[in-house]
Parts: structure tokens; sequence; C-alpha cells
């Protein structure tokens, strides 16, 4: 199997206004995004990608010949892989309100002449969606064959199947859930309030005052990756393994756990790499997605009107993401009487597991994409 190879973003800019959830309007916006494959003549091979909370649109292959980081989906996208760049067009993009290049809180606010900073509108997953449809229509799309994601993607993706029927074709979701637990919320609010206490944070206006709020971000990743990851992952890849010192009684030297260099290093990263603003604005999507909130609570009702067919894959070490909160999905669309197809994958990642390559997972993704292969190859010759 093969990269995509080198790949160039690409970048629009919405100058029609968009309603938010919130109330407010959006007056423009930029979407950066790549793709990957090419599209066929009725333009029936199309996948979008939604990515999770830290994601982007960066997805599958290299920007440069010497980059070492390929898209955060590598193993899955590309030529021979689940997700066959010979058979499909593949569309992955940055949300507004991220900030890997689409509108969003380090932007220059039109009516201030200033970083957006706090003051860039609070978002919800149906924002998202009503720009990919932009984004859709701007690529000449009109059915995704499926819309595909993980996590906070995966709840994109669901409300894609809500919100644009007949635009879906199949509907993959992966570590996901209907809404998020209360623990969630909970880990989602500490990340929050280390950050809005880091000195540095000035109100979210940071960028204003020439310096980052990184101490805060840094904790903030450190919590959200232990909740990442399972104990027994945790415990094959570092277990009790010191970086430095001794575990002697009266050494000298003071003791580094591997864990904690490991965490550090992506608290570090991830500080610089990721803007404060985005963080808070993604996390609170999260807490406030209900994708039953306008069915009358009722998950059952909310399906009903979808079109699509569904694949949901969860992981049992994901405790974050468990597979309960999959098996409801599921339920409640066999509830809704909706074609459902249920994969429980045995892996020790937690819900870290929806991004690293796994031969079961991978085998569930190829042969559900593969049936949707044969389903435009049988299209195109009836």
């Amino acid at each position: 199997m093969s990269s995509v190879g080198i790949v160039s973003p690409q970048s629009h800019y919405f100058d029609q206004p968009i309603d938010l959830a919130c109330g407010r309007t959006l007056p423009a916006y930029e979407l950066v995004y790549e793709t990957y494959g090419q599209l066929n003549a009725d333009a029936s091979n199309a996948v979008l990608i939604c990515h999770a909370l830290s994601g982007h649109h960066h997805a599958a292959g290299r920007h440069h010949p010497d980059d070492k980081h390929p898209g955060w989906w590598d193993a899955y996208i590309g030529p021979g892989k689940p997700i066959d760049t010979n058979k499909f067009f593949v569309v992955s993009l940055n949300n507004i309100g991220g900030c890997h290049g689409s509108t969003g809180p380090t932007s220059i606010n039109p009516d201030t002449g200033k970083p957006w900073g706090a003051d860039f509108p609070p978002l919800r997953c149906r924002d998202w969606v009503n720009t990919q449809y932009r984004l859709m229509q701007l690529l000449h799309i009109e059915q995704w064959a499926a819309v595909i994601g993980g996590s906070l993607g995966g709840m994109q993706a669901m409300r894609w199947s809500l919100m644009y029927p007949e635009c879906v074709r199949h509907c993959v979701v992966i570590a996901s859930a209907m809404k998020l637990s209360t623990q969630n919320i909970a880990f989602n609010e500490v990340a929050r309030q280390a950050i809005l206490s880091d000195p540095e944070f000035h109100d979210g206006h940071y960028l204003e005052h020439n310096t980052l709020p990184k101490q805060g971000l840094r904790l903030a990743r450190m919590v959200g990756h232990i909740t990442y990851l399972s104990e027994d992952g945790m415990k094959e890849k570092f277990g009790r393994e010191l970086k430095t010192g001794s575990l002697d009684l009266g050494h000298s030297d003071e003791a580094e756990f591997q864990i904690e260099s490991y965490l550090r290093y992506q608290g570090d990263s991830f500080s610089t790499a990721f803007d404060a603003n985005s963080y808070i604005l993604m996390t609170k999507a999260l807490d406030m997605f209900d994708l039953a909130n306008d069915y009358g609570d009722d998950p059952v009702a909310a399906f009903k009107g979808a079109l699509c067919d569904y694949l949901i894959v969860s992981f049992t070490t994901d405790w974050r993401f468990s597979p309960q909160r999959s098996r409801e999905i599921v339920n409640a669309m066999i509830a809704a009487h909706k074609p459902v197809s249920y994969a429980e994958i045995d892996a020790n990642f937690g819900h870290d597991a929806f991004l690293i390559p796994h031969s079961r997972y991978e085998t569930v993704l190829r042969n559900y994409l593969q049936r949707i292969v044969k389903e435009n190859e049988d299209k195109s010759c009836a």
C-alpha cells in the first residue's frame, strides 16, 4: 500500500454570511481543505472526513518530501488502504473555529481589525455541517458516498445524516456518542479551567498581548491525553519505567517516570501548535452536542428521518467514549428500522485507538468501504 504522496492544502473564501446556532451570524469565512483521489464522472464516489477535537484538514499524505509527519489518518486513507483513493474522492477539511487555516479565533475580526480571540462566536456541530455543506456545493457534489468521523467527527457524521439525509448514502461513526457523559463534561471543564487560570490568558485576548497561555494549554492537553489512553495501554507502553533517577530509598537523584516525560512532551508540543481559544470552543461544542435534543430527547425519533446505511465502531478499552455509548446509537437505529452494522474492536489503545493501525479495525473499515465501491460499480453497470 502506498501513500497519496505530496498534497497541498486548498482554501476557499465564502463571502456569504452564515447564521450560527448561537443566534449570531458569521459575515464570511474561509475553509482550508485537502482532497485525495479523483472525483468520478457522476460525482458518486465522494467521501467526507470529519475531524475530531484537535484534528484538521491534513488527513493523509505529506506536504513536502522531507515532511516527517504524514496526515493524521494516513494509515487508513490512500491507494489500497481501507479508504481507497483509487476508488474514492476524499475530502478532509479544517472546521471553522479551528486554528489550522480556517476562520477561527486567531483570524482577524473584520469589525475590530484585531484577532477574534474569545469574541469568536460559540459553535455547534450543526454549524460545521452547514459550512461543510457549502463546501460540498462548491465541489459540485450532490451526495456523499460516505461521511466518516471519529469522536467529535462521528458526532458531525451523525448530524449530517439527520440534517441533510438525502446527501448521505453511508455514515461511518467511530468511537463516538449521541451526547457527552457527565464525566466527559467534567474532564473538559478541568482542561478549560487550566487555560482560563493561566495568567497569560488575558480573557482570551492573549494575541493582542503578544503572548500565549502555554502553561494552561499544556496542562489541558496532559489531562485530555490521559483520558484518551487506557490503563492497559499505558502499562504496556510505559509501565513504571524510569527515564532518570532511581527508586532506591535515599538516592540523591529525583526519579522521573517515562509516563511523566511523555505527558510533558505532549503538553509542550500542543501548547505551541494549537490555539487555546479554539480548544475552549471545541470542547464546549463537544459538551453541548445532544443528537436527540431537537426530537423530544428521543433518539429513535431522531434517526427516523435518516436515509443512509450506518457503520458504528467502538473499542473495548475506550472509557471516554465507551462501547456502551456506541451500542446506544445502534439500538436507537435498530428501533428506528435503519440499516446498521456494528463492530466492537478489542484494542489496548483507549480512545486513541481510532487513529492507530489495527488489523481488525482495518478489516472492518475496508470491508464496509468495499461494499460502497461495489454499489457504485453495480450502479454504473445498470
